[in-house]
């Protein structure tokens, strides 16, 4: 059997109690089927990043609750790669990785709070020094690391996004790091870009950061959060609304990405709310400046959470739902075949195709 999609899921606050929300899982699309996969990997799983190594794709790494762990064979079986002795618990829960797009052997973690770990293909891990950054939001759950983008054309140029506290950038390798935040603060001010939920501030929204991306060459990036899809044109430096609901009806923004294949071309997963009953997944071919949606025909039942290219293909695009509903296309869009994860698992967060 040979997966060639892997999918994520983890707690998550507004699941129901019975819901059965954590998981690792590996597609076969010969036979159409998922399957749970367990070999190595800490009891009752839950797993909140994947990747897949674009130019060896049976190697795979997998987020737990308890720390990083890589696959060489395809997600058979799994070997944990504990982060630095000392590590608190808290902190051992992984948000995000990310490989170096120009040297696949380097691997970034970010996990919960602002912790921030390097590796060589797994370790010795070293602890970059990321602080929290001004703006962070107390909220009722712990900030995250929940992306980690390295710009493809320049390796010392690394970001970070927090939920919920914005975005930070180091130029320098990860030796310092500087908070993108004051113009996203600035950004808050506006009525419409107000947003409070749990907190005591509407700055809530614009620091709930979900994903963000980095174009190779052009030093723009792209950050999506709660209140839509934001661009810097100066590296992190600063932001910009992009203005998406003038494409979009669903402008609540999860997931973005930049293809690995073609840098002119994005991909935003977007919905109503972190817990909703509708998604849309869209495409820009001309490095954002236009969107189309891209999901033809796919109806989506819940918040979109997440876009993985396929590493070896940017024919092949997969994304998943938060309830469970992972969908995916192998010829550019034009077919697509819908699943579902077994047991009525949702809580999904992760997805990475080969």
């Amino acid at each position: 059997m040979g997966y060639s999609v892997f999918a994520g899921a983890g707690q998550w606050r507004a699941a129901a109690d019975e819901a059965n929300a954590s998981g690792l899982f590996g597609y076969d699309e010969a036979s159409g089927g998922w399957t749970p996969l367990t070999r190595g990997l800490p009891a009752g799983v839950e797993v909140r990043a994947l990747a897949i190594r674009p130019d060896r794709p049976e190697t795979v790494w997998a987020g737990t609750q308890s720390g990083p762990c890589r696959s060489d064979d395809g997600g058979e079986s799994w070997t944990a790669l504990p982060l630095p002795e000392g590590t608190s618990a808290e902190e051992s829960v992984v948000w995000s990785i990310c490989l170096d797009p120009s040297d696949p052997e380097t691997v970034y973690v970010g996990t919960q709070g602002t912790a921030v770990f390097r590796g060589r293909n797994g370790g010795p891990w070293e602890r970059l020094p990321v602080a929290p950054p001004p703006g962070m939001v107390r909220m009722s759950f712990p900030c995250r690391v929940v992306r980690i983008a390295v710009n493809p054309a320049d390796g010392r140029e690394i970001h970070a996004a927090f939920e919920v506290g914005g975005a930070a950038r180091s130029l320098d390798g990860g030796a310092t790091w500087e908070s993108g935040n004051a113009s996203l603060l600035a950004l808050a001010e506006q009525d419409r870009l107000k947003s409070r939920i749990v907190s005591d501030t509407e700055t809530e929204g614009m620091m709930d950061s979900h994903a963000l991306a980095a174009a190779a060459g052009s030093g723009t990036l792209w950050l999506a959060n709660r209140m839509g899809l934001f661009r810097s044109a100066d590296r992190g430096a600063s932001w910009s609304e992009f203005g998406i609901g003038r494409f979009s009806p669903l402008t609540y923004a999860r997931d973005v990405k930049v293809s690995a294949h073609d840098p002119r071309r994005l991909y935003a997963a977007l919905s109503v709310a972190a817990d909703s009953d509708a998604g849309a997944l869209w495409r820009s071919d001309d490095a954002g400046e236009t969107w189309t949606r891209f999901d033809r025909g796919v109806s989506i039942d819940s918040t979109l959470m997440i876009v993985a290219e396929g590493a070896r293909s940017g024919e092949r695009v997969w994304c998943a739902a938060r309830r469970g509903q992972v969908f995916g296309t192998a010829d550019g869009g034009a077919t697509w075949t819908e699943t579902r994860l077994p047991g009525g698992v949702e809580g999904v967060y992760a997805l990475a195709a080969a």
